[in-house]
């Protein structure tokens, strides 16, 4: 008998096709998906080329060009009523001192240099305002004989108020008084309108800092609203005839450049003497 064979060429044919079924296998892990690489993804279609970016760029950069200018006006206009209501803001704050506590308040403008640490001489570019009030009730000073008021007889009544780059300004317009606008608000005398040329330095001028001894006077306010236990507000003091209305003339200042001409947003704070009610006028 014949030693039984195995046929090889079966086993030899079974090796050969797992190999090559691992080969397959292996490949199809290992290898890239064709089609991911050999087309681009939405995503890289809509990129920005470095041109366009450039474009775009140049376009926003002229925008902000010719927008920004525009935004700088308006912050200046912000600025100026602002600055206006903080003094209406002050007025009101004298006269309801002045009522509830049955006494006379004035309250004090100056003007100094914006460019120099304050205190300073004077000068333009910050307006400077400043409540006093009398200690006793008195009006301190004799009306026919006008003197500084001395300083022990006073009260400050809160802080000094600073506005930046504001400028007194007397009005040179004549406007109509006749309704309720900038143009048409009523028309004042400059001897009761608080600018830079007016009024005439008061007789009964004031100092600060208050307070008993007195210390060295930091700022004199030649120019003041005074305000009676009733709330009538007169310029400067009782010398000054009691006015159906007075003004106080403010405008936005470059630092310590007033501009050459009369801005578009000149203000004009009114009040009236009796009652002292404020008014703010924008042009």
């Amino acid at each position: 008998m014949f030693p039984r064979r195995y046929p090889i060429f079966d086993l030899r044919s079974s090796i050969s096709h797992l190999r090559s079924s691992t080969q397959r296998s292996r490949a199809a892990v290992h290898s890239p998906i064709t089609d991911h690489h050999s087309h681009p993804t939405q995503r890289e279609n809509a990129a920005f080329t470095l041109i366009e970016l450039l474009v775009v760029i140049g376009i926003i950069g002229l925008l902000m060009v010719l927008i920004v200018p525009a935004f700088t006006n308006i912050k200046s206009g912000t600025d100026a009523t602002s600055a206006a209501y903080t003094i209406k803001g002050v007025l009101d704050t004298a006269r309801t001192y002045a009522k509830a506590n049955n006494t006379y308040a004035w309250v004090g403008f100056f003007e100094e240099d914006v460019s120099q640490p304050s205190p300073n001489a004077g000068g333009i570019g910050r307006i400077v305002l400043s409540v006093v009030a009398s200690k006793d009730g008195t009006i301190l000073y004799d009306p026919n004989n006008l003197a500084t008021i001395n300083p022990i007889n006073l009260t400050q009544v809160g802080k000094l108020t600073k506005i930046e780059n504001g400028h007194l300004w007397t009005h040179t317009d004549a406007p109509a008084g006749t309704g309720s606008t900038f143009d048409t608000r009523p028309n004042v005398a400059s001897t009761y309108c608080i600018g830079n040329s007016t009024p005439s330095n008061s007789a009964t001028p004031f100092q600060y800092p208050v307070g008993n001894p007195a210390p060295s006077a930091q700022y004199t306010f030649l120019k003041a609203v005074q305000f009676s236990p009733r709330g009538e507000a007169r310029i400067n003091n009782n010398s000054n005839a009691l006015q159906a209305v007075a003004e106080i003339g403010l405008e936005p200042t470059h630092g310590a450049t007033v501009p050459a001409s009369i801005p578009a947003n000149v203000v004009a704070v009114q009040f009236t003497g009796v009652g002292g009610n404020v008014t703010i006028y924008r042009r």
